[in-house]
């Protein structure tokens, strides 16, 4: 009964918040073409996004994470990010290389080798929440709680996580293309690293009943897919397919 109360409970929850969210997607005719065009010419941006709030995609599974990691670069070109540049210099400057899941363990910490410790990234939700503040997406408060102050990270701007979430729901519902080879790379790899991250879920809460189940099934074919397989078709983005592997094993 417990479960059952459960399920409703959410099943109300996706129904409000997507009649609270309908008036919103309202938009006139015009705005839309504008935005479609738009969006045909940047797929991989996000609709409206100036270079100060384009995020990375860490920086978008925190976002998605808040209610209200390894990173692997073929290229040794600094990225601009802090975080982003931290894991390539670990990576560059490592002999033997180590593999994929190697990498993914050394920097999350959650490696047993204390003789590695150096290589985990150090407070990674507080630099990439402080990357948002920098950003304009969220702020910084102080909260008190009895014995201590915590600094807190509310969101300030919902329009960047609206259209993030948007992006995410097209993937697995309008835009869906039935082979993640025609996917946008990014993206698919947002849906894989959200997963993982339990934040994915987030995304597809406004949902009505109909789209959220079709959203769910089609997010469990990826996570069906066998990496080791993918990685071996035509055009395929090998590295991607191995973060893939570490993350589903």
């Amino acid at each position: 009964m417990t479960s059952l109360t459960q399920r409703s409970s959410g099943l109300v929850q996706r129904r409000t918040e997507a009649l609270r969210n309908a008036a919103d997607k309202e938009r006139p005719a015009a705005e839309e073409d504008h935005e479609s065009r738009r969006a045909d010419e940047k797929d991989n941006d996000d609709t409206g996004d100036s270079k100060e709030t384009r995020l990375t995609l860490m920086e978008e599974v925190l976002l998605l994470g808040l209610k209200d990691r390894e990173v692997i670069c073929r290229s040794d070109a600094p990225t601009g990010d802090v975080l982003l540049d931290e894991a390539l210099k670990h990576i560059k400057d490592t002999q033997p290389p180590e593999t994929v899941q190697s990498w993914i363990e050394l920097l999350s910490g959650e490696t047993w080798n204390p003789l590695k410790l150096h290589y985990q990234l150090r407070n990674v939700r507080e630099r990439l929440a402080k990357n948002l503040v920098e950003k304009g997406v969220l702020t910084t408060e102080k909260q008190n709680f009895l014995l201590f102050d915590m600094t807190t990270h509310p969101l300030t701007n919902n329009n960047i996580k609206q259209r993030l979430i948007k992006k995410v729901q097209e993937a697995v519902l309008d835009k869906w293309v039935n082979d993640p080879h025609r996917m946008d790379k990014r993206l698919l790899a947002l849906i894989f690293l959200a997963h993982s991250s339990d934040v994915l879920e987030n995304a597809f809460a406004p949902l009505l009943d109909d789209q959220y189940d079709l959203a769910m099934k089609r997010v469990r074919q990826l996570l069906e897919l066998e990496p080791e397989g993918e990685s071996m078709k035509a055009n395929a983005n090998e590295l991607l397919w191995a973060v893939v592997a570490a993350f589903t094993k």
